[in-house]
């Protein structure tokens, strides 16, 4: 784990942001961001549901667009900013994508890949990520608990 920098809790609000369009359109609300060098490359949310696809994870789409705004698979000196903490599937695609820093903030205890169960960053030899983790993690929580009970209400 890493200290939070100074504009980590920025551009975590515009990840919130993108959960929050996930949410208005019935999906698990997690919204991600890809920044480098003070610059948004890339922003989405959950799609699985509108797409009817598996993997269109908000951390998957958005890797596919930073990666097609630099014209390059390799993410290398980049930040992923992620509302909550990435499942398996997430964690390796930002082994291989080669993001540097990954900032989340809510625990998955249940699918979480990183710190709460499979530690896939750790365990990886062939690329190095850091990680920040609790950012912003109580307007993280809150979103993905609202959706849950509004989702067993139905």
């Amino acid at each position: 784990m890493i200290f939070i920098k100074k504009d980590d809790e920025y551009y975590m609000n515009i990840a919130l942001e993108e959960a929050q369009k996930a949410f208005d359109k019935g999906e698990i609300p997690v919204g991600c961001l890809i920044v480098k060098d003070d610059k948004i490359l890339s922003r989405a949310h959950n799609l699985k549901e509108a797409l009817n696809l598996a993997t269109a994870h908000a951390e998957i789409l958005a890797i596919d667009a930073a990666a097609k705004e630099l014209a390059n698979w390799r993410l290398e000196n980049t930040t992923m900013y992620v509302t909550l903490e990435p499942c398996p599937m997430c964690a390796g695609a930002i082994v291989h994508s080669r993001i540097n820093r990954v900032v989340f903030g809510a625990l998955d205890n249940r699918d979480g890949a990183v710190v709460s169960s499979k530690h896939i960053f750790e365990n990886n030899h062939s690329h190095k990520v850091f990680v920040t983790s609790g950012v912003k993690e109580v307007e993280a929580n809150k979103i993905i608990n609202d959706f849950l009970i509004n989702k067993r209400k139905r």
